[in-house]
């Protein structure tokens, strides 16, 4: 029952329904005592022969009013007792959701999003279950066995109460080893859901790579395996949880046996009487529902215990980035230094940047060139403070990047990712997603600067069209130019466009780079690629390899000195010759 400790924090937070709900519960269990006595009260009358016409309307009157009673504490201690269970899993929703937008990136790569998934819909369900349904079983179960077991022993028999009670430990101890066994299995199969979640979650994603590949039944059949797993684990569970009924009810029988064996004698030789007798057997009968309520309690308790552990252990995970004690909350402005001496991935040994040494001027260009791996995107990482671990510092005008507060920052930088991602939302909305405050016309003017303006009044919808999941509606070029006017509309400080001009053409290229040199004056921009052409127009060019400056300057002073940079160029204007058919 830890998992009772464990919430009463919330037991405490939410008394005012918990504690009405409890007592209504508690006068619902004392009056259902009221009929098997008013039963047996009339056999013994009708055996004596005192029954009479106005008795009957009497007892009658107070079976319906007990009813009448019973049925109005019942819908109210539905709603105080269910309604705290539903609060529970939103603030438990909540609080994960808040949590999982302050992880890091390092905290993704170590979970997967079908994991997630199961701990906000599988695992809050169970804990929302305990709330709610475990603490019905639990005092219900609780409040109806002892009243009625003190109404048998005081009203009716001691003797015979103690002698059905024999076989109770039984039902406790088999009880409690089915308890054990159902956590374990139930652990087991929650993690399962989580693979089967992920699968799925992954599938979905990249079902135009599976496509592509023809490996849709493969897929399939991977589906299968997990999901065969899944049903063989939540089996096992089912076997242990079908255990519990057939226990209870083995454990009445011989009760009820007892109850009539001991009874008839003890009526035989006038210790009872017939009523009493039959009243026995009916509070016997309302301890059924006491004991299978104690059986699926443990069923509720152990499910949600498991999932309690898997959301707590999910919550104390620490946040890597944090902001200092004294953050500024002034958005970072100024040239931008970097002194980096080393830096490593988490769980990495070898660093993946090494003396990385520059400055560039507030309102300048920075381009970063060099072949995938050479640590273009990680010098823009540890810019924007997606990992700790770096040795030495990064400075905005003369503070260092963790002088400032991760929100001040990041409302000082405008990223462009590889990686574009676009929500599930009309294209206007996708453009103003950093700024939804903007107009119309600030949404256009971004659009335009990216040179997408163009194809989107092209659709069908203009601004307002649906963009399918991960912008599954549009090409390449497209999502790329919707992402850089989603940063272009910040306009920010500092604009990072990791390759992000790699799927448009050439002539496209050329204006966005134009509209940029126009509308960014005074503003830093920093661009990493793979075509030379994306950053020929800048003050300084880094060539990266192994995560080392190996060359720098200017594109005039690059093309001087014999290196990468000058034969890579050479390489791309002959490739660009004989496209165009030279």
């Amino acid at each position: 029952m830890s998992i009772f400790k464990d919430l009463w924090w919330f037991f405490k937070l939410e008394k005012k329904s918990y504690i009405p709900g409890v007592f209504m519960l508690a006068l619902v269990a004392l009056l259902e005592l009221v009929p098997p006595r008013i039963v047996g009260m009339t056999v013994d009358y009708i055996a004596e022969g005192e029954l009479t016409r106005g008795l009957i309307w009497q007892l009658m009157l107070i079976l319906l009013g007990t009813a009448v009673i019973v049925y109005i504490l019942r819908y109210l201690w539905r709603i105080m007792i269910f309604g705290p269970s539903v609060r529970l899993a939103r603030l438990l929703r909540n609080n994960l959701y808040e949590h999982f937008t302050k992880m890091s990136p390092s905290f993704y790569q170590r979970r997967r999003v079908g994991d997630l998934m199961a701990h906000s819909t599988n695992d809050l369900q169970a804990i929302q279950q305990t709330a709610g349904a475990g603490v019905l079983t639990l005092v219900d179960s609780l409040m109806t066995g002892g009243f009625v077991l003190i109404a048998m022993a005081t009203t009716i028999s001691w003797k015979l109460t103690l002698i059905c009670l024999i076989p109770l430990p039984f039902m406790a101890l088999s009880t409690n080893y089915y308890g054990t066994l159902l956590h374990r299995t139930f652990h087991k199969a929650q993690a399962a859901f989580s693979s089967l979640n992920d699968k799925v979650q992954e599938s979905v994603n990249g079902v135009k790579v599976i496509k592509t590949f023809g490996q849709e039944m493969e897929d399939i059949q991977e589906f299968e395996k997990q999901a065969e797993d899944v049903v063989k684990k939540n089996v096992t569970v089912a076997k242990i949880d079908s255990l519990f009924d057939p226990t209870i009810g083995l454990i009445i029988g011989i009760s009820f046996f007892l109850a009539l064996a001991f009874g008839s004698n003890y009526v035989l030789q006038g210790e009872l009487t017939i009523g009493e007798l039959i009243a026995f057997t009916t509070y016997l009968g309302l301890l059924i529902w006491p004991m299978l309520a104690f059986g699926w309690l443990f069923n509720i308790v152990e499910r949600g215990r498991a999932s309690y552990d898997r959301v707590s252990s999910l919550l104390k995970e620490e946040v890597d980035i944090k902001d200092g004690a004294d953050a500024k909350k002034d958005i970072p402005t100024g040239d931008i230094i970097y002194n980096v001496n080393a830096f490593s991935y988490p769980n990495e040994k070898e660093p993946l940047l090494k003396g990385i040494h520059f400055s560039l001027k507030q309102g300048e260009t920075l381009g970063i060139v060099g072949k995938t791996g050479s640590g273009k995107t990680t010098l823009l990482k540890v810019l924007i403070r997606e990992f700790n671990g770096v040795e030495g510092e990064i400075t905005i005008g003369g503070y260092s990047t963790h002088d400032f507060s991760l929100e001040a920052l990041r409302k000082a930088i405008g990223y462009v990712p590889q990686d574009h991602f676009l929500f599930s939302a009309t294209i206007s909305d996708n453009i103003a997603f950093a700024v939804p405050e903007a107009s119309f016309e600030e949404i256009i003017h971004a659009a335009k600067l990216a040179n997408i303006h163009e194809d989107i009044i092209q659709f069908t919808d203009g601004y307002q069209t649906m963009v399918g999941e991960r912008g599954v509606s549009l090409s390449g070029g497209q999502k790329q130019r919707l992402s850089i006017a989603r940063a272009l509309l910040m306009d920010p400080e500092i604009l990072l466009l990791d390759d992000s001009l790699s799927a448009v053409d050439a002539k496209t290229e050329e204006k966005i780079l134009h509209a940029l040199k126009e509308n960014r004056q005074g503003k830093t921009t920093i661009i990493t690629s793979h075509r030379l052409s994306a950053i020929g127009h800048a003050h300084l060019i880094l060539v990266m390899d192994d995560g080392r400056i190996v060359q720098s300057g200017t594109h005039s002073e690059l093309m001087e000195e014999e290196g990468w940079y000058r034969d890579m160029y050479h390489r791309q204007a002959l490739e660009s010759l004989v496209e165009h058919g030279g």
